[in-house]
């Protein structure tokens, strides 16, 4: 993936409206949120895959019904030192996936920072996904399955144990949160009815008629 919306690739062809929505990826180093992107969108994991410095962000569309719907997906750093940048990049967001590692218990410790932060800095209407990775290593739990679970429905959020090397979840997670942002209405703030020639990446969730 490189440092800019350079990948897009739109799942099917749907007739209508199209709804662009922001969608932040956050965690600690190490728990698989490049990996779980580029499984969303290249059906691909590589083993040693290249810490992210900052934050980088692609495009992908997916087709619900008559709506196709186009996250603008920011994956970001969880190396302490770029926690200020990546806190400001959560502004906007309509969607957020907080990901943690089960088989490492401190990234779950993380989650209720990642969480309030979110809370703190976005619309209250923001949709956010708890995700379990690396559920292929469950020999090897830290995390219990019901603790996150009961964890997310105390904070409304969706949750799904997902695995980035075996694909498990990972296609789900994200058509999960597709629907719950057109079941929320706008998805978020700042929507904007645009022209087709008009659409162009950012932090606007934008929806037009085809």
């Amino acid at each position: 993936m490189e440092n800019h919306p350079g990948v897009n690739k739109t799942n099917g062809q749907a007739q209508g409206k199209i709804c662009q929505f922001k969608l932040i990826l956050l965690g600690q180093s190490g728990v698989g949120k490049s990996s779980s992107v580029l499984r969303y969108i290249n059906g691909q994991f590589h083993e040693n895959y290249e810490a992210t410095l900052g934050y980088r962000f692609v495009t992908h569309s997916v087709c619900l019904d008559d709506t196709t719907v186009k996250f603008v997906i920011w994956d970001t750093s969880g190396q302490s030192r770029y926690f200020s940048c990546v806190a400001e990049k959560t502004r906007g967001a309509h969607a957020a996936i907080v990901v943690y590692d089960i088989t490492a218990g401190n990234t779950f410790f993380r989650v209720r920072e990642w969480v309030n932060m979110l809370k703190s800095r976005t619309s209250p209407n923001i949709v956010i996904a708890l995700a379990g990775n690396k559920s292929d290593l469950a020999n090897k739990r830290m995390v219990e399955f019901d603790k996150a679970q009961a964890y997310a429905e105390e904070n409304g959020l969706l949750f799904m144990e997902t695995s980035a090397k075996t694909a498990m979840n990972v296609n789900e997670i994200f058509l999960a949160i597709a629907k719950k942002l057109l079941e929320n209405g706008s998805g978020g703030a700042g929507q904007q009815t645009l022209e087709k020639s008009e659409e162009r990446g950012g932090c606007c969730n934008m929806c037009k008629q085809q």
